[in-house]
């Protein structure tokens, strides 16, 4: 029998979180409130700030969920800074 090779595929993401994503690894920071809402796409070389319209909270949890970010501490208390997880192998 041959081996199925579906564990190690990435989830299927939405337009949205491929957009999140693609952002993140250019360079900007993507921080919530601390509930995960409003999220802000923010680049540290210029301190540009972009505000994802189709992005919002469940956005947030899914990509967490997918195990594609993860939380950090923000500057503020009441802010969340995400970070992309180490990839797996």
């Amino acid at each position: 029998m041959a081996k199925q090779k579906g564990a190690n595929l990435l989830p299927k993401l939405t337009e949205t979180e491929q957009d999140l994503l693609s952002h993140i690894q250019d360079g900007y920071e993507l921080k919530t409130d601390s509930l995960g809402g409003n999220p802000v796409l923010r680049r540290l070389k210029d301190n540009e700030e972009i505000r994802p319209m189709s992005a919002n909270r469940n956005t947030i949890k899914a990509m967490e969920r997918h195990g594609l970010i993860s939380p950090g501490k923000g500057r503020d208390a009441l802010t969340i800074v995400w970070r992309l997880t180490k990839k797996r192998n």
